[in-house]
């Protein structure tokens, strides 16, 4: 089991609608990623991210695609790329995620809450 959180701690995670901008290979990965650059409207701007979602997803179908990330995690370099926020995605039994997204179109930057 997991370590319970409360309500205060929850309300630490920024989570954030964005619309993925820009799609490219990362050869460099341990793993099978794209790099992705994602709009979160005007109040946090364009963040870059890795995303191992090779197995489901090519680069064409994840261009405009809404997605859901954190975006107050500290950035992390992965190779040569500094990734800047956490696309979020449900991982299944071999490990093909499923990005999490708006079910309509929303205005990049709304919070999950």
């Amino acid at each position: 089991m997991k370590v319970e959180i409360n309500w205060t701690d929850f309300e630490k995670v920024e989570m954030r609608v964005g619309t993925i901008i820009e799609v490219n290979d990362f050869p460099e990965a341990r793993n099978p990623a794209y790099q992705l650059k994602i709009d979160f409207g005007t109040e946090i701007g364009v963040l870059k991210s890795s995303a191992q979602i090779t197995k489901r997803y090519a680069k064409e179908d994840l261009f405009n695609k809404q997605i859901v990330a954190v975006v107050n995690f500290p950035k992390k370099q992965i190779g040569k790329f500094m990734s800047e926020c956490l696309v979020l995605g449900a991982m299944g039994n071999e490990n093909d995620i499923v990005l999490l997204s708006p079910h309509f179109k929303v205005e990049n930057g709304l919070r999950i809450g």
